[in-house]
């Protein structure tokens, strides 16, 4: 029998959650809490190199996930498998996430903001807004995906919705203690990583946090959007 979660994650790609909530996830881990990740593609186009497969890049980062999730004592990662930038704003999609909130049973989800302007990954977008439509109404209504309900996936009420990546940030995480087990998670998706254009990315990922953090009475800092629903 699953184990419900005090906290779902659904991430679009491998190594996104550890981007923008890693040392939130790591505090809540501290604290007791049970922390699910749902990975909704299987990352198989996130890479420049010309020689490595799609398949052979899915596997790789999969693993990835699987160590960084490890170093944060995340209770489960669930991969969605959808292809690397196939997210689409359909019924199909958004069962599975239904599914994953009535399985899990959280009070807080936490994924990317859909609402960045401009320039944003599509896959962010949509899992950001197909996991906010999933929340309300759709894991909330008995009738919307009744067949769930022979799967004996109650409807659910969560309580609180976080988004990282926010333009419109009224929420800071004190991440001052667990911004080494963020990074150490970071590290794990080598792939890609390497691929980024920092010299040095602890101090990259340091200065960041701290820049969140200022005027606050702490160091470093996670940044997010976050909606309390009131039912």
């Amino acid at each position: 029998m699953t184990k419900p979660a005090d906290i779902l994650v659904v991430t679009p790609h491998p190594d996104d959650a550890e981007f923008g909530v890693a040392g939130t996830v790591a505090r809540w881990t501290k604290q007791g809490k049970q922390v699910v990740y749902v990975v909704c593609t299987n990352g198989n186009k996130g890479t420049s190199d010309l020689q490595i497969k799609p398949e052979q890049l899915a596997e790789i980062r999969q693993g990835e996930q699987r160590a960084a999730a490890e170093v944060l004592g995340v209770q489960e990662v669930v991969f969605l498998d959808n292809p690397d930038q196939g997210l689409e704003d359909t019924p199909e999609f958004r069962k599975q996430i239904v599914r994953m909130i009535r399985l899990f049973r959280p009070e807080t989800v936490v994924t990317a903001d859909p609402y960045r302007r401009y320039i944003w990954h599509r896959d962010h977008r949509i899992a950001g807004q197909v996991t906010i439509d999933a929340v309300f109404p759709y894991a909330r209504d008995h009738l919307a995906y009744p067949e769930l309900l022979e799967e004996d996936l109650q409807p659910h009420k969560v309580k609180e919705m976080l988004f990282w990546a926010s333009e419109n940030i009224n929420y800071l995480s004190d991440i001052t203690d667990t911004f080494d087990l963020k990074l150490t998670a970071l590290r794990c998706h080598e792939s890609q990583v390497k691929s980024m254009k920092v010299s040095d990315l602890e101090d990259w990922l340091r200065q960041r946090c701290k820049d969140l953090a200022e005027g606050e009475d702490f160091n470093l800092a996670e940044a997010f959007h976050r909606e309390e629903i009131v039912w």
